[in-house]
């Protein structure tokens, strides 16, 4: 975690009640997940539906991590992302996001690693949508998607992040980006404007 500039408001925490979606917390058992849930290869079929987690080979359940990702857009239409600074997928471009911790929902996650990632207090708004990651040793990374809204702090890389930015729909097309970010976003209908 990133030390928190005085001057800038403490990020918001989602409640129960205060009107941001709520998911179902869900176990974190297994081995950590990355710091960034939208490296790697997108996992195949649909990922909002489908079966309860596949039995390994070693006759294991498969883990899966619940994770959240944050789709910030500015009033320009450009897209918030940042440039990953450590592994997985280094110098590549995501949402800010990551793991949920013990006890915290999606909409909470994705508050906290946005301020963490970028600086900016966000509200959480609503569910845009789930993808599914594979990672080492049979664990997929579920990660749920919601639309924030910016609600105060200084844009700054931190914790993880190289660097955080508003992007353009022109820039977008030329960044490297993590493996599947473009075409979720697409399926989405989330386009920067500019």
């Amino acid at each position: 975690m990133t030390a928190r500039d005085p001057a800038d408001p403490p990020p918001p925490a989602a409640r129960p009640g205060d009107g941001r979606p709520a998911t179902p917390t869900q176990p974190h058992d297994g081995p950590a997940a990355p710091a960034h849930p939208h490296d790697g290869p997108a996992a195949p079929a649909h990922p909002h539906e489908g079966p309860a987690a596949p039995a390994q080979p070693d006759g294991g359940v498969a883990v899966r991590v619940p994770c959240a990702g944050a789709i910030v857009v500015d009033g320009e239409g450009r897209l918030l992302l940042i440039r990953r600074g450590q592994e997985p997928g280094r110098g590549l471009w995501s949402l800010p996001g990551g793991r949920c911790e013990p006890g915290e929902d999606a909409a909470a996650a994705a508050v906290r690693e946005t301020y963490e990632e970028t600086g900016l207090a966000v509200a959480a708004d609503r569910l845009v949508g789930r993808v599914e990651r594979p990672g080492p040793g049979g664990v997929t990374y579920v990660i749920d998607d919601l639309a924030c809204t910016v609600t105060g702090g200084t844009l700054r890389a931190g914790d993880d992040a190289d660097e955080a930015r508003w992007v353009g729909a022109g820039e977008l097309a030329t960044l490297p980006l993590t493996d599947g970010l473009l075409a979720a976003l697409t399926d989405w209908h989330i386009h920067p404007l500019r």
